[in-house]
């Protein structure tokens, strides 16, 4: 059965009387998280540790060129990425950056059955960046478009990510509901603010992401023949993301 055919079977298990309306539902196979009726996250009740989405799969794609030991998520949902990072290497350290209390309280009830030990710290994405002084591997942008009033506010984040973005170093964006226009301004003013990073970017079929990823200039992101030695990823996994990568990658 398809994923859309699952979610119009669901029983709702939670509803919160916030103002941005997030429910839980769920059926004998997935539960899911939806913010005003728009699923952001799915999780598979046998495998937790399951992608189920397809852009899932393209925000991951840096996993086929490194080993990240330190990696700061902002925007928690569900939790997909950070369950199936810490069930493919435990000793990751990820730090989960999250808006709502709410969507917090959530994912440790509803969406952390294995009880991975995530860092999750409840905080505005902006106004964390701004005061975090360490270094890290990957930063993964998720964040909830909602609360992104306008184009403008979009601006200063990627101001900020690109500010603590360090050479050797990984920036991955999802960025939904974007029209073409915005797509290349955001590309456009990516590459004023930094030139050491590859842009690479995927537009999902038949879903509103766009994932724009920022890989180090010495990644040798065109020669994906060989497994690298350098990836969490087992060799059945490497062979589908390297085929995944090739057929939807946008290179500039």
């Amino acid at each position: 059965m398809k994923l859309a055919k699952h979610v119009n079977q669901g029983r709702i298990v939670y509803l919160s009387n916030t103002k941005d309306q997030i429910t839980i539902s769920e059926n004998e196979h997935y539960r899911w998280l939806a913010f005003d009726d728009v699923i952001q996250s799915v999780m598979h009740l046998r495998c937790p540790e399951k992608l189920t989405l397809p852009h899932h799969y393209a925000t991951l794609m840096p996993l086929l060129f490194f080993q990240p030991n330190h990696i700061i998520e902002l925007g928690l949902g569900g939790g997909n990425l950070s369950r199936f990072l810490k069930a493919l290497q435990p000793n990751v350290q990820v730090i989960s950056i999250e808006l709502s209390q709410t969507v917090i309280n959530c994912f440790q009830r509803y969406f952390n059955p294995q009880q991975h030990h995530i860092a999750v710290e409840n905080a505005e994405a902006l106004a964390w960046l701004q005061q975090y002084k360490k270094s890290t591997d990957w930063m993964i942008c998720d964040v909830y478009q909602h609360h992104a009033k306008d184009f403008q506010s979009r601006v200063v984040l990627l101001t900020a990510l690109i500010d603590n973005l360090q050479d050797n170093a990984c920036l991955t964006l999802n960025l939904p509901d974007l029209d073409d226009q915005e797509i290349n301004l955001c590309l456009t003013i990516l590459r004023q603010l930094q030139n050491t990073h590859h842009i690479i970017y995927f537009h999902i079929p038949r879903y509103l992401n766009v994932i724009i990823h920022l890989l180090p200039k010495h990644w040798r992101i065109d020669n994906l023949k060989k497994r690298s030695k350098t990836t969490y990823l087992s060799s059945p996994q490497y062979l589908r993301w390297r085929n995944f990568f090739s057929h939807h990658m946008n290179a500039n």
